[in-house]
């Protein structure tokens, strides 16, 4: 995409839904647009004159994921929760010590 800014890192709110055995739940869907409406709108609680907007822009969030999530495809193996969640404290332990 033109003029797009690459970062290297994900915000870390949002995990990585796809690929999972068990698939993703709508709660995980859900949180994971509830972190990024939040992140590009920078309100953590709307104020009453931006909440309707701010709640349809989770739920078209949560809808275009749920179709990415469907429409996506890899040869890899699902991943483990448990096993991404170790991996992941195992992470934080050498990064924070």
């Amino acid at each position: 995409m033109k003029g797009q800014v690459q970062s290297p890192r994900m915000c870390r709110n949002i995990r990585t839904l796809f690929n999972f055995d068990p698939p993703a739940t709508d709660d995980e869907i859900e949180a994971a647009a509830l972190q990024f409406v939040r992140k590009i709108s920078g309100f953590t609680k709307p104020s009453a004159a931006n909440q309707a907007p701010f709640e349809q822009a989770v739920e078209d969030v949560a809808e275009v994921a749920r179709k990415l999530l469907e429409n996506l495809s890899t040869s890899a193996p699902p991943k483990n929760r448990e096993e991404e969640r170790e991996k992941a404290v195992e992470r934080n332990r050498k990064r924070f010590g």
